[in-house]
């Protein structure tokens, strides 16, 4: 197989010792898991804070989340019930914790809700196709790196790209803030790196030949499939909402720009939704067009004619020459 040559690739007994935590020395794996876990939580929720990059990618790198997710799909591909569910039990475990400190975390703030602006929160609260997109084929690098012996060294790549233990932190920071709905979209970023995680790997664990040496069949397999594929489901409709209302937030921006065509120094520094309206902030004179027109537009663009709210802020946006 091309994917993965038969010269490269790692045995079972060498993917049961790196993907499953209760194979070898149990004691010392839980030990190094719960150990980094904890750590990269503490890194990312501080970065997070701190709205600090470097810090949420050194988070990244740290935690050893994947490892039991990619546990999930080599038990779904090889067939194994038990391994199937320890590892989901370390990930919700896993799960928890970072999002309990994250919550913690935003109690000793002086001013949780300031949190909530900076750019790794929103950076995480509205996940779009393209987040599930990359996600799928970084979990495909990933699930070929751990099948084959020369080309592991790409694995802190994958952990920087994937993301996993940050949103968690989002999650948490978000909750303990009281913005359960911002909590939400970062929740939906981790399930859908979790899907893609487990869904790549099981391909690739079946492509390379492993569920056949167990002697597993489809029919054992089917459960497993099907859940996959309704939880790629339930993450993906919020993640096309949010593809198409940034989609339509951007014409609907460009169009409030042609309504304020023939007004001097007036523009448009914000598009944003509120339900089922549309804000429009908009910064410039007294006097500008009637709505009226802007809301003929936005109810020819957007399929359930938005309702359009205009937020007008005087003044006008100067640039030096």
């Amino acid at each position: 197989m091309i994917l993965v040559p038969d010269s490269q690739r790692r045995t079972r007994a060498e993917l049961d010792e790196r993907l499953d935590l209760t194979e070898g020395d149990r004691t010392a794996k839980s030990s190094a898991f719960w150990t980094m876990l904890t750590l990269a939580g503490l890194i990312a929720v501080a970065g997070v804070v701190g709205d600090s990059t470097a810090t949420v990618i050194g988070a990244m790198i740290v935690a050893p989340l994947s490892t039991p997710i990619l546990g999930i799909g080599l038990g779904i591909a090889t067939g194994r019930g038990r391994l199937i569910g320890h590892s989901l039990v370390v990930v919700v475990a896993a799960a928890t914790l970072v999002v309990v400190m994250g919550a913690v975390f935003a109690q000793l703030l002086p001013n949780p809700t300031d949190v909530l602006a900076n750019s790794q929160v929103t950076g995480r609260t509205s996940p779009k196709l393209s987040d599930l997109t990359a996600a799928l084929a970084t979990g495909l690098v990933g699930a070929v790196a751990i099948t084959r012996r020369d080309v592991g060294d790409v694995l802190p790549g994958v952990a920087i790209a994937i993301s996993l233990v940050p949103p968690l932190g989002v999650v948490g920071v978000c909750l303990g803030s009281g913005a359960p709905s911002l909590a939400w979209g970062a929740a939906v970023l981790f399930l859908s790196n979790v899907l893609a995680l487990v869904v790549t790997a099981t391909a690739v664990l079946m492509l390379a030949g492993y569920g056949a040496e167990d002697g597993g069949t489809v029919g054992r397999r089917g459960g497993a499939y099907l859940m996959l594929g309704l939880g790629v489901l339930i993450v993906a409709v919020p993640m096309v909402l949010n593809t198409l209302s940034s989609l339509w937030a951007k014409q609907i921006g460009e169009a409030g720009e042609k309504w304020l065509a023939d007004v001097p120094g007036a523009v448009v520094t914000d598009v944003g939704w509120h339900g089922d309206t549309a804000t429009v902030s908009v910064l410039g004179p007294v006097e500008l067009p009637p709505i009226e027109d802007l809301q003929a537009t936005v109810d020819a663009l957007v399929p359930w004619s938005p309702d359009v709210q205009v937020v007008h802020t005087v003044g006008a946006r100067l640039d030096s020459e």
